[in-house]
């Protein structure tokens, strides 16, 4: 009878499509454990295709593509440990989110999802099947039970494993971040090994996939929840565990336990991830950004860098009439610590010509937002001129508490094709911007010390569309701002409700109109990294065209 098991954990990052690529990632590992003497390599949920497909999985080609992958991966595996790996599966008609166990050269088990999640960014019922659960499989006299992401978020999978003779608990998953995660995650796993009383294996994987970033923290619990070994979070690594059978089952012995970083800090890396990961799987490798002296602008500039390196950002300044000259020093100084390129175009000249080829028509107006938007789209203008000639990929910048509010211009500053802190509200991007001037870590690719100057920090923000413009004229102060977004957006509080924990109710209205009114601007708005439940795209669906106000305690 064995013994011992050594189990390799393979948490890597797939491209969605990629299957060559992707079988190629496997193979490696399968070598690495291999040559280690581990007794299987294991992969994530999907990892084949990479994760989540959408409907790219409906398509009867691209799935065949994927199971004629692993079959092929099967026989050059044929010698060796046995390899988990998530992929597509056919059977009786359907469809199915599996995981095959390749060992001999053939498949040797198939598992496939019974839980499917259908809520937040998920809608798996959509596209696959749902199965009935699976008993354990045999891998070196060892039984594994092997519950697919979903199915280990619910006691009934995991305890009919037990029942049917599993010994170890493997769990693939595609889990995406958001604040919070990680705790989450460790709280049901313990659930699960409390009531089966079995060892248990969470693994993840990692990278970016348009707005959703999957943070690893892969993990190995024994019965009664202590944990045994801890990947680390947003990090690819290959880690051995090592069970024992002894005489009350199998146990995992201790290994390296990684700490998960703070929400803080894990947000800031989950935006540079997530960027770097979309422009690489986009096939860009330089990005710009307008610098407008401004804090958002400023953050994404960091985060760009830290993503991709100072040499492979470009800044630009877009000056107007109202232009502060603190605007052009702060964002100079901000360049400046950061060691990327900034170039200077100003728009007085653009901005004359189209007010003489609009004067006629525009006679006996009073200039207001249409002209503030006209120096905001001509800024647009530039940026994808810049962005088309050089093949740099335009980021944009506005924060949620703009996008929110429709404080943006469609067509203008929302221009690009990626925001990293599209779902990070405003009072959080100046603790965003303290943290960074005050950390660095060795995946950052920017400078260390401070990169975003105090006083971008501190002064009061503005668009500087007109002559002593404040955000505060148009908006409530985004302390207030932000809490109300908070109430009506996270947690999805009635206008009576906000009122009664001390708010205006005019205050309160005037958010909710502008909220419902943005949704067309934010329809079509760049993809942005998701880091709560609530991010503007698949997490919160609202029609364009509604009329329906919250009248409550009116």
């Amino acid at each position: 009878m064995t013994d011992t098991f050594k189990l390799m954990l393979a948490q890597l990052n797939p491209v969605l499509g990629d299957i060559a690529g992707n079988i190629a990632l496997a193979h490696g590992a399968w070598k690495k454990a291999r040559a280690a003497g581990a007794d299987m390599v294991a992969l994530t949920e999907m990892f084949v295709t990479g994760y989540q497909t959408q409907d790219l999985i409906l398509k009867p080609a691209f799935v065949s593509a994927a199971i004629a992958a692993v079959e092929a991966l099967a026989l050059d595996c044929a010698h060796g440990p046995a390899l988990g790996i998530g992929g597509p599966v056919r059977a009786g008609g359907k469809l199915y989110n599996g995981y095959y166990v390749l060992e001999g050269g053939k498949v040797h088990a198939r598992v496939l999802k019974h839980h499917l999640p259908n809520d937040t960014v998920f809608d798996e019922k959509r596209v696959f099947a749902s199965a009935d659960v699976h008993g354990p499989y045999v891998v070196k006299g060892v039984r594994i039970g092997t519950p697919i992401c979903e199915d280990a978020w619910h006691p009934d999978v995991a305890e009919t494993l037990a029942e049917t003779g599993a010994e170890i608990l493997l769990i693939p998953n595609g889990s995406p971040y958001h604040r919070g995660k990680p705790n989450l995650r460790l709280n049901l796993m313990v659930s699960r090994v409390v009531e089966t009383g079995l060892p248990l294996v969470y693994l993840n994987m990692v990278g970016g996939q348009d707005d959703q970033v999957f943070d690893g923290s892969s993990m190995v619990l024994n019965p009664g929840g202590r944990l045994m070994a801890q990947l680390p979070q947003f990090d690819e690594a290959l880690v051995m565990t090592t069970f024992r059978r002894g005489p009350e089952g199998w146990r995992a012995e201790p290994g390296e336990i990684c700490e998960i970083p703070p929400i803080g800090e894990a947000d800031y890396r989950a935006c540079v991830m997530g960027l770097g990961d979309y422009m690489r799987k986009c096939g860009f490798s330089r990005a710009l950004l307008g610098l407008s002296g401004g804090i958002d602008s400023a953050i994404v500039a960091a985060m760009a860098v830290d993503a991709l390196g100072p040499e492979n950002v470009r800044c630009v300044m877009l000056p107007s009439e109202f232009t502060s000259a603190h605007s052009l020093e702060d964002a100079s100084a901000a360049a400046r610590a950061l060691g990327c390129r900034l170039d200077t175009v100003p728009i007085s000249g653009a901005q004359t010509a189209v007010g003489e080829a609009l004067g006629p028509l525009f006679a006996g107006t009073e200039p207001g937002i249409t002209e503030e938007n006209i120096q905001s789209r001509l800024r647009g203008v530039m940026l994808m001129a810049l962005s088309n000639k050089f093949g740099e990929m335009l980021l944009t910048t506005g924060n949620k508490s703009e996008m929110a509010v429709g404080y943006c211009t469609i067509y203008g500053d929302m221009n690009g094709g990626y925001n990293p802190v599209k779902d990070m509200y405003k009072t959080r991007m100046f603790l965003t911007a303290k943290w960074r001037n005050e950390n660095h870590r060795p995946w950052m690719k920017g400078p260390a010390d401070e990169v975003i100057p105090a006083r971008i920090i501190e002064k009061p923000p503005s668009a500087e569309l007109r002559a002593n413009q404040r955000d505060d004229d148009s908006l409530p102060p985004y302390e207030v701002l932000d809490a109300i977004l908070e109430c009506l957006v996270e947690k999805e509080m009635s206008v009576a409700e906000i009122v009664d924990l001390g708010f205006e109710r005019a205050v309160v209205k005037k958010v909710e109109h502008l909220l419902y009114l943005a949704e067309y601007k934010r329809f079509q708005a760049a993809p942005g990294v998701r880091l709560t439940q609530k991010a503007f795209w698949l997490d919160r669906r609202y029609p364009i065209a509604m009329r329906w106000r919250d009248d409550s305690g009116a």
